[in-house]
């Protein structure tokens, strides 16, 4: 396994049709690349504590998720992944949440022009998810 310092951290929802991105501040976070037959990746992010009822929701409604993370600097171009939400912790002031996903190769607009045209096609909800899940 490798671990790198996470430094960009954004939820990205399909609402009303259009693609939400939520840029979540991060106080610090991690992200591991588990090296394993299924190439999925842990993220830990430590937030604010304001984020609990948003990532309890997205936990409970059980379906994956689209994050665009940085890993190591700023400047380094964000990596997008499918992930599902594992746990979300209460801390003292603060928050953790962990998710769990693969690494999406294409790159940014690739991913948000093909979400727009399934979105236009009338997908939604997990009907969207799967028609992306097969087109990716």
């Amino acid at each position: 396994m490798k671990t790198f310092k996470l430094k960009f951290f954004n939820i990205m929802l399909n609402q009303s049709e259009e693609i939400v991105d939520y840029v979540i501040p991060l106080i610090d976070g991690l992200i591991i690349n588990r090296e394993d037959e299924d190439n999925r990746w842990v993220i830990e992010a430590y937030i604010d504590k304001k984020y609990m009822d948003f990532f309890n929701e997205l936990k409970e409604t059980n379906e994956e998720i689209i994050v665009q993370v940085k890993i190591t600097k700023e400047t380094n171009e964000p990596a997008t992944l499918i992930t599902d939400v594992i746990a979300v912790n209460a801390l003292e002031e603060e928050m953790n949440v962990i998710l769990m996903g693969t690494i999406i190769d294409e790159q940014k607009t690739k991913i948000e022009k093909v979400l727009t045209e399934l979105i236009h096609d009338g997908y939604s909800g997990e009907q969207l998810l799967e028609k992306f899940k097969t087109m990716v």
